[in-house]
């Protein structure tokens, strides 16, 4: 072999090991799919102030809301390749969106590189105290007895909440009512104020509102008891075994980005996630950290889309 020949073979290894060192080159987005101060704001700058520190380079929070999240992940998915510019996923932008809408203009697992899923959050169920309700068995039979009477509230149609109940009427083959609202913030009054008798979101959100006595709380939706709300059993060891819906936030580069990159980004988020002040922000918001590699990730979107994919399209959800 020649010396121009072992020369390029020579700068074709060193490649990616040079692409990797020199990244981040500019300025790293992470683009958040709606409004600043929800849920996926607040995770998206609490990963960003960390990758500031560790990066050396600037890491903003770019909301670019509408659409349910899937105007601000196109932009990712048609973005250069080369990890500045970053999208945090949630399962309504990653797997029931893209089944919604006639065409959201990228593949949801294809057109993206995972990172890292950073944070899981299981939902609470509740009831307002009027309604004779102590547990999901309770509902169950309510509900069996009074098909089509008992309405739920939900934050929207394809949201976490709203599938959480689907997912409930299937396996337990009961016909329940959804009375949508335009997010969680807008349902949970109605709620306590008893105008609908049952929701489920955020254990964050729920909690001082249990506490306070406004409602009832029956159930998470995890496959295991929640660390900060341990006294409230699962759905899946109420009856329904199986039975998980979480909403979780991760971390997606653009297909195509380096290996190196990618592998450079999840290490430094690992690194973030274990951070005590991280873990205890976490916690103030009800989230669980998780933190794990980027093929665990590709792995879980996967699954995730194939378990919602198929229910968007039993119930034939459609947004326009």
């Amino acid at each position: 072999m020649g010396k121009l020949a072992s020369g390029i073979v020579l700068s074709l290894l060193l490649a990616p090991a040079v692409q990797a060192q020199s990244y981040p080159s500019k300025t790293v987005r992470i683009i958040v799919g709606f409004a600043a101060g929800g849920p996926s704001d607040i995770v998206a700058r609490l990963l960003a102030q960390q990758l500031t520190e560790r990066l050396g380079r600037t890491v903003i929070v770019d909301n670019r809301a509408g659409a349910t999240g899937t105007i601000g992940a196109d932009l990712v998915a048609k973005a250069p390749p080369d990890g500045h510019t970053l999208y945090l996923a949630s399962q309504t932008t990653h797997a029931v969106a893209p089944y919604m809408y006639r065409n959201v203009g990228y593949d949801p697992v294809k057109d993206f590189a995972t990172v890292t899923l950073a944070m899981q959050n299981p939902l609470l169920g509740v009831v307002h105290p009027s309604v004779r309700i102590n547990s999901v068995k309770d509902l169950i039979a309510f509900a069996r007895a009074r098909p089509g009477e008992l309405n739920f509230a939900t934050g929207g149609q394809g949201s976490s909440p709203h599938m959480s109940m689907e997912l409930l009427k299937s396996m337990a083959k009961i016909d329940m009512v959804p009375v949508h609202y335009k997010g969680d913030g807008a349902a949970i009054p109605e709620v306590i104020g008893g105008q609908v008798p049952l929701m489920f979101s955020s254990i964050s959100a729920w909690l001082p509102h249990v506490n306070a006595g406004k409602v009832r709380g029956i159930a998470v939706t995890s496959m295991k008891r929640s660390s900060i709300a341990p006294q409230f059993p699962t759905i899946a060891e109420s009856g329904l075994p199986g039975f998980e819906v979480i909403t979780w936030f991760g971390i997606l580069a653009t297909a195509g980005t380096p290996r190196e990159v990618i592998l450079r980004l999840n290490d430094e988020l690992v690194k973030a996630l274990a951070v005590p002040a991280v873990k205890e922000q976490a916690a103030k918001l009800g989230m669980e950290i998780v933190g794990n590699s980027a093929d665990e990730y590709a792995a879980f979107l996967r699954s995730e889309n194939a378990k919602w994919g198929k229910m968007v399209k039993a119930l034939q959800l459609k947004a326009d």
